[in-house]
């Protein structure tokens, strides 16, 4: 059974950057079957793709985020980071990391956390 569990601050002031890891347990990071995604629901909306890595370390990326959002991973720690930059009161939302099938459709999710953008 794989597991994912998100970890970060919950509340980021406007213009700095936002820091999330994504832990994974019950399946390894270095497979090649999937993606590692980062998705993200604000309030009232609905789930936004924002971006994943894969086991070689290529990332993809949202157009719209692109030019604020990174995507790492650590390999030993079995974990991947996602960083958003300039972060605004737009980017309060619950994060989520996920497992995404090469051809797409999310398996396993994690929980979820609830980030804050506010002074």
């Amino acid at each position: 059974q794989v597991q994912l569990q998100e970890s970060g601050p919950g509340l980021v002031k406007p213009s700095q950057t936002l820091s999330l890891t994504c832990t994974v347990s019950g399946g390894s990071i270095t497979t090649s079957y999937y993606y590692w995604s980062w998705i993200r629901q604000p309030p009232g909306k609905g789930l936004e793709w924002m971006g994943a890595i894969r086991y070689t370390g290529s990332s993809y990326h949202s157009p719209t985020l692109k030019s604020r959002t990174s995507i790492s991973s650590d390999t030993s720690k079995n974990q991947f980071t996602l960083q958003l930059s300039s972060v605004t009161p737009e980017d309060t939302a619950v994060y989520y990391c996920a497992r995404e099938g090469l051809r797409g459709g999310v398996d396993y999710w994690g929980q979820g956390t609830q980030v804050t953008v506010s002074s």
